[in-house]
Order: structure tokens, then sequence, then C-alpha cells
């Protein structure tokens, strides 16, 4: 009975050996990084001492005691100094320091006292956390505070590494004001990610971060950047003015909206080739107003803002201007009406810049016209009307159009002439009067010359030529001796005839003749001739 007992015993534990030897007694997962004092424990009791230990891994039996220098050993590492490798007392694997590949499945196996044998398994996992994070955002400019640049319309490149073992999941992530944040690349067991953005919006502007994840330990790390994109509006910027109540005083103002971050903006004199002048005002906004009163502005000078930004290259620069003209009101300086009737007094001004203020005022006090009854302004872009009903003679004198802008004032002067109601045909009587005028003394003149016209001689002067000895004809001329008119000078009379019949006077005159023709005769003789022949014959 007592041996039957004993046989069922042994029985018992054999088989209990043989399931130790099928499968282990514990199992153990342990993590370590490169570098780290590892200890694998097998039977750890601490009450019993095993009086065998022996360690497989992935079914190798390892020699123990052995001191193992290669290359796989961190520098720091005391290879010189023993084995990497030690076996505890209790069976525990002691390692010194844990280097890469010394991951893996190890199986230790332990005699106790009582011939009873021992297994344990470990899983050694052997992982480095990701490090040297590193990212690259091309083309970029980098900021003091460090904060990279790009401007809008570029291809920009991301560029993420890191070193992580075993292995490692990469991703690039984007956080932003808009709503495209989440993952924009990502990647396994690769030690780089990279990516590309063509043609960079302002949506893309925000916080780029990639992330390094340990596919053992799932440890992470990441590295971020934050990334602006600057950008400014295709448009130049918009100069205008605003005239304050101080005429001699000026407001310009310069818009350039649309731009990030805001420009710098700054209004200055232009000399041209020269480049800028007097800076009036500069400052870092996308509006800027600046006052210049009289003092500081004239005709012809140019008055420049000019955009500065850092998505501009200089060659680009973005302005607008004003080219300051004085004011120059124009029209018609003479102007008439006729009593009781409507007349408008016009000017034109529209070369000046900014443009001028124009009001129209009377006499030589240049008191300004009051809108009433009497008088209406109009204007019709650049022209200004005066228009005065009901013309009367207290209307009539020198009314002035003024015009007044920040460089200077200028007037036009218009006299205004009325004429009396009646007065209405003096023209077309005067008319008449200096008609009339002139057709008498054409008719006195030709009865003048018809009278005279023995005297004139057109032989002499439109003829043929003929000699200083003229040649000279007798005239017979017949009057009644009831007329006794002579024409000629007078001669003596005859002593009256007793004879009471009628009588006829003969008078003999000698007078140039244009057609007698030459005698031939000299002066001389021809004066004895005459002196020969009567002067007076009466039949």
């Amino acid at each position: 009975m007592m041996m039957t007992t004993v046989k069922l015993l042994c029985l018992c534990l054999c088989a209990t050996v043989l399931v130790w030897a099928d499968e282990p007694s514990s199992e153990t997962t342990i993590t370590a990084s490169p570098g780290d004092v590892v200890r694998l424990p097998c039977y750890g009791d601490g009450q019993v001492t095993p009086s065998l230990t022996t360690w497989w891994k992935e079914g190798r039996r390892l020699s123990l005691g052995e001191t193992q220098t290669d290359a796989g050993d961190p520098p720091s590492s005391p290879t010189h100094a023993g084995p990497r490798l030690g076996l505890l007392e209790d069976g525990s694997l002691d390692f010194r320091w844990v280097r890469e590949g010394d991951e893996g499945d190890y199986l230790c196996s332990a005699q106790l006292p009582g011939n009873v044998t021992w297994r344990a398994r470990v899983l050694l996992l052997v992982a480095s956390a990701p490090a040297n994070v590193s990212i690259s955002i091309v083309p970029t400019t980098l900021l003091s505070n460090g904060t990279l640049v790009t401007y809008r319309g570029s291809t920009v490149s991301f560029h993420c590494v890191a070193s992580s073992y075993p292995s490692q999941h990469l991703t690039w992530t984007f956080r932003g004001a808009g709503a495209g944040n989440g993952s924009l690349a990502s990647t396994a067991e690769a030690p780089w990610l990279d990516f590309r953005l063509k043609d960079i919006q302002a949506d893309a502007q925000g916080v780029y971060s990639c992330t390094a994840n340990n596919t053992v330990t799932h440890q992470a790390a990441n590295k971020s950047a934050q990334l602006l994109v600057y950008y400014v509006p295709d448009r130049h910027p918009e100069c205008t003015w605003v005239q304050s109540q101080d005429r001699t005083r000026v407001l310009f103002n310069c818009s350039w909206p649309g731009a990030y971050p805001p420009p710098t903006l700054r209004w200055a004199e232009d000399q041209g080739e020269q480049g800028a002048g007097r800076v009036f005002a500069s400052e870092v906004t996308d509006s800027l107003t600046v006052a210049l009163n009289r003092s500081l502005l004239s005709g012809g000078q140019t008055v420049r803002c000019t955009a500065q930004h850092l998505a501009l290259a200089r060659a680009r620069e973005r302005s607008c201007s004003f080219l300051l003209e004085p004011p120059y009101p124009e029209g018609e300086p003479l102007v008439s009406a006729q009593e009781g009737s409507n007349i408008t007094l016009a000017c034109t001004e529209s070369t000046s810049t900014p443009p001028a203020a124009t009001t129209w005022r009377r006499g030589l006090e240049h008191a300004e016209v009051v809108v009433g009854a009497k008088y209406f302004l109009s204007e019709d872009g650049p022209a200004c009307r005066l228009t005065i009903a009901n013309v009367s003679k207290d209307d009539e004198g020198v009314y002035f159009c003024r015009s007044e802008n920040p460089l200077g004032v200028s007037e036009l002067e218009v006299y205004l002439t009325v004429r009396a109601s009646s007065s209405a045909y003096t023209g077309a009587i005067v008319g008449v009067f200096i008609a009339a005028l002139i057709v008498g003394w054409a008719v006195v003149v030709a009865k003048v010359v018809y009278a005279n016209r023995h005297r004139v001689c057109l032989g002499g002067a439109f003829g043929r030529p003929h000699d200083d000895d003229d040649d000279r004809g007798d005239v017979l001329s017949l009057v009644e001796s009831d007329d006794e008119q002579i024409f000629q000078a007078p001669v003596p009379r005859l002593p009256p005839l007793t004879d009471t019949g009628h009588t006829t006077l003969v008078q003999i005159h000698h007078i140039p003749s244009c057609e007698q023709e030459d005698t031939g005769m000299t002066a001389p003789e021809e004066e004895e001739t005459r002196e020969e022949l009567p002067d007076l014959v009466t039949f």
C-alpha cells in the first residue's frame, strides 16, 4: 500500500515537470531604452535559490560571463570593465546597459530543489522615444521672434525628419484661423516626411506641426512653426483730399487696405529724378492723413504717398500723387443787359488742384452776394453762375468771381453794363443817320466834281506823254445876256448899248485841251497869238 502511494506521487511530480516544460510558469514584458539597466526575472520568490539557471534568446542559448564589446555599445558604456550580461543568484539575467538589438523573446530554465524545473518567459522590448525632430519650411524668411514668413502665391515645401527605434509614424498637422485644420500628410516606417503647398494663400497662415510617434512605446514628440503669409492688394494706394474749414489748410488722405501686415505709408514731396524731398508724415497703417497749410504748398508741386511693404520689391513700389495747381477762373469780363431783363454771369474754374471753392462778390468792397429773390447761384461741374433777376441800374457795376484753394486766391473781374429800355432803337437810329450822312457826302462830292469837270484833265495824267508846253485850245461859250453868269475869271464889260435889241455875249476862254493837237509853236509864239485875238466879240 505504501509503495503504491509513493509511485502515484512520483507520477504526479513528473507530470508537473512535463507541463512546465511545455508552458512557461510566468510571462513578463519589459520595455527599455538603449543605455538603460535592465533585469530579466526568472524565479523570484526570494526563498529558494536555483541550483542551475539557463537563458535562451529566440531559441539560442546565451553564454553568460563573457565580455561583449561590439559596435552597438554606447560610447559611455564600460565595455572593458566587465561583462555586459550577468546572472544573478536568483537566476535573473542582468543587463548592465541595453542596446538596440537586445529586444526579443527570452526564456529562463531554473533547477529548483527536489529536481523541479522552473521556466519563465520574458519579452524584452528595446525602443527609443522619438528624438531629433526637426522641420524645414522653404522658401521663408525668419523673423526675430522665430516666426516664418512667406508670400502669397509662392510654392512652399515642408520637410520633417525624426529618429525613433524601432519604428515611428510621422504626421504633418495644421492649425489655423480657418476651418481647414487637421492632418496634411502622414507616413509610417520612414525617417522623414515631405509635402508641398502650391500657390499658397492667406488662409494657409497658421501653425504647422510635425509629430513623430514611436510604434512600440507610443511615445510622441513634435516640432511646430508658425507660418505667416504676407500679401498686398494688386491696386495702387488711393489718394484723396478733404477741405478743412480753414481754406488755407487741406487734408490729404492715403488709403491702401487689404495688405498684411499693415504697410508703411509715407507722404512726401516728390522731386522727380532727385527722389523724395521733405517728408510730411510716415506711419505703419493702411490709412494715413496729413494736414498741410499754405506755407508748405506751391503751384506745380507734386505731393506723393508711397506704400512700402515686405511683399513688394523695391522696383514695384506702389504710390499715388497730386500735382498741385492754383485756381484760375475764366469767363467774359464785359457783360451788358437791358433794364428789366434777367442776366447770368458765368465763370469756370477747372484747373486748380485741390479743386477751388468759387463764390461771387460785388463791388469794390467785395461784398459777398447773398442768395435770394434777386440773386441766384448755380453750379454745373466747374462752372459757377450768378443769375440776376429784373436787372436795374443799381445792379450795374463790377462783380468778382472768386476762387480759392489751399495754394491761393484768384479772381475774375466782370463788369456789368445795364441799358435803359428806351435805348433799344438807338443803334438802328445811329446806323440810319450814319448811312444818310455818307450818302449826302457822296452826292455833294459828285456835284462838286461834276461842276468842275472842265478843270479835270485826264490826258495830262493818264494820256500820252507830251512836252512841257501844253497845247491849249479856245472854248466858245454862249450865254444869255440877261443871265450874265460868268464861270471864269471876270473880264471887262462893254459899255451898255443904246440898241435895245437882243444881244448875245460871246466870251473866249483859253483852257487846256485834252484833245487839242500839237501846233508845233513855242510858248512865246502861243502867247503872242493869244494877245492878237480879241477878248470879246459882239454880234
